[in-house]
């Protein structure tokens, strides 16, 4: 990735990283995932986070041309997670005069991933409404805990009128994607952000009171148009909203017969002029599933009953929404036993933790195989999710 000049002082140093399969060893990411980076050049010099371990040489190659000879005088750290810190000390060490700007939290973690790193006399701690003076910019910092790390900050360039997100307003996807913005976006926050809808809440409302015309995440494209689109679907979104009318089926299947009655649900569903997404979970991407149970304000889940309970796979799934923070939507459940169906009984257990979940009453039970007489069932079922 080539420099990219964004604003008259401030320019883009950041990576493409096109040949990692797993993002935060769990993600698949068939686009790749930019590791974003940015320079202030003012009076005073200011380099926005660093990069991931796997893109040091081109990181820094892209810092050097930028900086044209001169030296960096801080290093601003807005987030300690290792895609973006991992080369804090080697850029501490490269520049031994650069102060590392940063709140407190950042330098508890600090420690705890650089052993031998010392930067005691070299700290500017910031917090809450400080600000850091360039010359013609001038940053404030915005205290932004639990997005999704606690010591999370966002700052804000006055001149330019520039919001540094962290990894709020990221997505999924190399710069060079050509893709639908809200899609990798919707997979990524509500994978990794949309546990702590709360505390976007709260940054939101902070970020309502700035002239915000820029936002430059650590991940995906840069944000200066239509801002208000982008902002409307973070509020959608930690709200735990529904972003859609529609129905999702998330189903697993041993020898089929599952799948036969969630496609059929599906198929009913569609003749009532309801949109309806529908997802293999032993079969594709589970967090494209969890992306699709936020966006949606109906869901079905079917599995068969496996060991006196529902499917691993399932079970893993409904593990993940309830982790997420998943609340107000509609849900419906259908279960296929041979002796003893269980899955819908533990299914529905393992939902009671989360807010909000209206239960279908007409619940679906398939006895090994789906046969006609199932499909007053299906139909029932059907009926209700359209009230």
């Amino acid at each position: 990735m080539q420099n990219i000049q964004l604003t008259d002082d401030i320019f883009y140093i950041g990576t493409d990283d096109k040949t990692l399969d797993l993002f935060e060893g769990q993600y698949v990411i068939p686009n790749g995932i930019s590791y974003n980076s940015y320079v202030i050049k003012d009076a005073k010099i200011a380099v926005m986070d660093t990069a991931d371990k796997r893109v040091t040489d081109e990181w820094f190659a892209n810092l050097k041309a930028v900086l044209g000879g001169r030296n960096p005088d801080y290093l601003v750290v807005l987030h300690m997670e290792p895609d973006h810190a991992a080369n804090i000390a080697k850029f501490m060490t490269a520049y031994p005069e650069a102060k590392m700007v940063s709140g407190a939290k950042s330098f508890t973690l600090l420690e705890q991933f650089f052993e031998d790193l010392d930067v005691a006399n070299r700290k500017v701690e910031v917090k809450e409404g400080d600000e850091l003076d360039l010359g013609n910019h001038k940053l404030s910092f915005v205290a932004a805990p639990m997005v999704h790390w606690p010591e999370v900050m966002f700052a804000y360039d006055k001149k330019d009128k520039v919001l540094f997100s962290a990894d709020a307003f990221g997505k999924f996807g190399t710069l060079d994607t050509d893709e639908d913005w809200a899609c990798e976006a919707r997979r990524y926050y509500f994978n990794i952000v949309g546990k702590y809808g709360v505390q976007v809440q709260n940054v939101l409302k902070k970020a309502a009171n700035r002239d915000i015309q820029k936002i430059f995440p650590l991940h995906g494209p840069m944000l200066s148009e239509n801002l208000e689109y982008y902002l409307d679907k973070y509020n959608v979104w930690s709200s735990y909203l529904p972003e859609d009318k529609g129905i999702f089926i998330a189903y697993t299947s041993i020898y089929g017969h599952t799948e036969m009655a969630a496609l059929k649900l599906k198929e009913i569903l569609e003749t009532k002029g309801e949109k309806v997404a529908v997802t293999d979970l032993a079969r594709e991407d589970t967090a494209e599933a969890v992306e699709d149970a936020f966006r949606y304000d109906r869901l079905v889940l079917a599995s068969p009953t496996h060991d006196a309970g529902m499917m691993p796979q399932m079970e893993n799934f409904i593990t993940q929404l309830r982790d997420k923070n998943y609340q107000n939507r509609k849900i419906g459940l259908m279960e296929n036993g041979s002796w003893a169906p269980m899955a819908a009984k533990k299914m529905r257990e393992a939902l009671e933790g989360c807010k909000n979940l209206t239960f279908c009453e007409n619940k679906v039970t398939i006895k090994s195989a789906m046969k006609k007489e199932d499909l007053a069932q299906l139909e029932k079922l059907a009926v209700e999710l359209c009230a």
